[in-house]
């Protein structure tokens, strides 16, 4: 008898106070399974479609297309999040669910530069008049932005031409991240552009900052400063993607007119 009561006394108590405490599982043990899934989130606005992702993914989880006409009136339209279940070695096994914002748009130019036209007419009655302003970027966008003028695109056929002053513009067309130094620039740029206007923000770095983000230099995408009315994602976008986003800005003018005209 007391044998027993000192070898209770030197185990002590074992009661296990589940489930007031997490249970201690052992690792042989089997429960319920599981089947394993990841989410991937892809935000189009600071993506610089250099396929490096593609590269990557041995399981060809992700790959690149040659869709481009991506602008959109919602920022959060250029996130894009994808479902995946995995494999046992935590590849990807089947893509599952896919949540995005954008709907389908026109693919081809010369029919997105017909609407243009049918709509700048419609909303003005007259040409669009754009006025550009690099708030500190690459000039990579300015190429693609400069080759609107070109034979090729030659969008002045669809009623849109660039003003040399903002009092003239409808449309305030904005490249590269917001520098510091160019803030105040813009902001002028800005107020001295008539009623109704609609703002554009071009590029990863016009909608995010692109690689260059906040810092010291750099006040980010131009939302910080202005307010976007369409954003064309694309590091750069190339000049059809351009011409789409400026048919979905001109819509957005047109809302502005209308709501103007009715007070």
């Amino acid at each position: 008898m007391f044998k027993i009561i000192q070898k209770t006394i030197r185990t002590g108590i074992v009661t296990k106070a589940y489930p007031a405490e997490l249970a201690h599982i052992s690792e042989h043990f089997r429960g319920r399974p599981s089947n394993d899934s990841r989410e991937v989130t892809v935000d189009y606005g600071l993506c610089v479609f250099c396929g490096l992702c593609a590269e990557a993914s041995s399981d060809k989880a992700v790959r690149i297309t040659q869709e481009f006409e991506l602008a959109t009136k919602n920022r959060r339209n250029l996130v894009l999040t994808a479902e995946y279940t995995l494999n046992a070695d935590r590849t990807h096994r089947q893509l599952g669910t896919v949540r995005r914002g954008s709907g389908s748009v026109e693919t081809d130019a010369k029919i997105v530069g017909q609407k243009a036209r049918e709509t700048i007419h419609k909303v003005l009655g007259r040409s669009l008049a754009i006025r550009e302003v690099d708030a500190g970027s690459c000039n990579g966008c300015e190429v693609e932005i400069v080759a609107l003028n070109n034979p090729i695109h030659d969008i002045e056929r669809f009623g849109i031409q660039f003003a040399a002053s903002p009092r003239h513009a409808d449309m305030l067309l904005v490249t590269g991240p917001v520098t510091r130094n160019m803030e105040l620039a813009l902001l002028k740029t800005y107020r001295a552009m008539p009623e109704p206007k609609v703002v554009v923000a071009v590029g990863a770095c016009g909608i995010s900052g692109g690689i260059f983000g906040e810092n010291y230099a750099s006040l980010g995408g131009v939302d910080k400063v202005l307010p976007v009315d369409v954003y064309i994602p694309g590091c750069p976008p190339r000049p059809q993607a351009l011409i789409h986003g400026i048919l979905l800005a001109v819509g957005r003018l047109g809302e502005k007119l209308y709501h103007e005209r009715g007070r």
